[in-house]
């Protein structure tokens, strides 16, 4: 099989090889080289005339193109989607499982009810200022002297570089603070530790007051001002930490409910298998966990531009369609203001994978949310509370993506690449999974599941959805996944910078 069609509507197919030309495709004949993952068109496209795929419009022909031809970035031109939004109109009702067959994993039952995946002591920071004082203080708990404390995954340290010369309200602020709040009382923390200077914008105070957080055994703060000095924090962080370690120790895994697991579904160095492999065989599982009372938190706004419409037909109400809308137009806005452009994404790497528009990259993305109704859609890092399939507004970057979901309460992430991605995060761990067998194979070190397996072998997309949702069981229940044993996530804490700095 030379090429896939993904609906009979669209004018592309997709080569699952390198093509020379005068290989013949359907009712046609390619008239040029076309890489693996790359578009063939099946019949003449004139000029200005709708590009197909997914039966979803993915741009529009730049000049005419003809049937071989190879379709891409030097014949494709982009244009800012512009539809009438249905809402409701494709809501499929949920087959839950009845409660005795449903199934369970091995997590950490929190004292105010939520459930943890992991048993890790966080230092927060307020601000950059102090991010040097939090990664010494983690820094000194060496698995040596965490090694009477079996039940403890490790100390870490959440550092970024923001916090000042913010203003004191507004976008970049409130996301700031829920981001904080988030990882404060998030389940895959025994206990936290929050680290100021003592002058920032970002005071940890106000955090306290706005939230209602209290101070207590396994949560404490401190400024570095107040103490007096980098030296004395660092000791008395320290300090703080010993007294908490017996403490987080005690807890144990025991049975929970699948539905207790809020995942977060990611994409990074995506590919044009990205759409057709991994994404709906991620979906699947998307679909078994929601039919197991659990969540699943798509994201990345950006990357489901052009595809929002087909969520508002999910939308369970017209609030929650026009809810998504309306983050649609806020960040038409905020690329104008800043002079970018919807479609800035693709990637390079992305293009040079197969794909040429925003829209075509949207399209595949979504395919991550399955099938069920949208139960929710949430500001970055805002806590997640529905069950089901939701969204949260984030950037496409991931780092930053994977913050906010992380922020909103998911204990497990997954993300599908098909360029290759050496990303993993804290405290929730990632599950990758590969878009195709070729990196699969070549990043064998970094891809938990090949879906690639599903155009080399037939593996269909729902028994592929079926061992992904499976190891989602495992991964929270304790097993390691590849990220995690490579030690990645120390440096994937990347708050959301939204605003000036001043």
């Amino acid at each position: 099989m030379d090429t896939v069609r993904l609906d009979a509507a669209d004018n592309v197919v997709t080569a699952t090889r390198a093509l020379e030309a005068g290989v013949a495709v359907e009712q046609t004949q390619t008239r040029a080289l076309i890489p693996a993952g790359h578009k063939i068109a099946t019949t003449v496209i004139g000029q200005g005339s709708a590009i197909r795929k997914y039966a979803q419009i993915i741009g529009y022909a730049a000049q005419d193109i003809q049937a071989g031809d190879h379709v891409h970035t030097h014949n494709v031109a982009f244009r800012n989607t512009d539809v009438d939004y249905e809402f409701c109109t494709d809501h499929r009702p949920v087959k839950m499982v009845e409660p005795s067959a449903r199934d369970t994993f091995m997590g950490y039952h929190r004292d105010n009810g939520s459930v943890g995946t992991r048993n890790y002591i966080a230092i927060v920071t307020s601000v950059n200022c102090s991010a040097t004082a939090a990664r010494m203080i983690a820094g000194h708990f060496t698995p040596d002297r965490l090694a009477d404390y079996p039940n403890i995954d490790g100390v870490v340290a959440f550092v970024h570089g923001t916090g000042c010369g913010m203003a004191d309200s507004g976008d970049g602020f409130e996301a700031l603070q829920r981001v904080m709040w988030g990882y404060a009382r998030h389940p895959n923390h025994a206990a936290v530790l929050m680290v100021g200077l003592g002058c920032e914008m970002n005071q940890i105070d106000w955090l306290l007051d706005a939230y209602g957080l209290k101070q207590g055994p396994t949560f404490q703060v401190m400024n570095i001002q107040s103490v007096a000095g980098l030296r004395k924090t660092v000791d008395l962080g320290i300090a703080k930490i010993e007294a908490m370690l017996p403490l987080a120790n005690q807890a144990t895994r025991t049975p929970c409910p699948a539905s207790e697991l809020k995942v977060a579904l990611q994409c990074g160095g995506s590919d044009a298998w990205s759409g057709i492999t991994a994404n709906p065989a991620l979906g699947h599982a998307c679909d078994l966990l929601v039919a197991q009372g659990g969540t699943g938190v798509l994201a990345e706004t950006p990357e489901i531009y052009g595809a929002e419409h087909l969520l508002t037909r999910r939308a369970h109400d017209i609030e929650t369609g026009k809810q998504l809308i309306e983050r649609i137009k806020w960040w038409e806005d905020y690329t104008t203001r800043n002079r970018g452009s919807m479609d800035n994404n693709p990637s390079p790497g992305n293009k040079a994978g197969g794909l040429t528009t925003i829209l075509e990259k949207s399209l595949g993305a979504a395919a991550k949310g399955g099938t069920t109704p949208l139960m929710g859609v949430y500001k970055y890092a805002a806590s997640v509370t529905a069950r089901g399939f939701t969204f949260m507004d984030t950037p496409g970057y991931d780092p930053a993506s994977v913050t906010g979901q992380i922020a909103g309460g998911c204990n497990l992430v997954c993300f599908t690449t098909g360029r290759g991605s050496a990303f993993g995060s804290k405290p929730s761990p990632t599950i990758k999974v590969a878009t195709n067998s070729a990196m699969a194979a070549r990043m064998h070190d970094d891809m938990d599941i090949n879906a690639g397996t599903i155009l080399t072998e037939g593996v269909s997309v729902a028994d592929k959805g079926r061992e992904i949702y499976e190891m989602f069981l495992r991964v929270a229940s304790g097993e390691v996944s590849k990220s995690e044993a490579q030690g990645l996530g120390d440096y994937e804490f990347v708050p959301w910078q939204i605003g000036a700095v001043m």
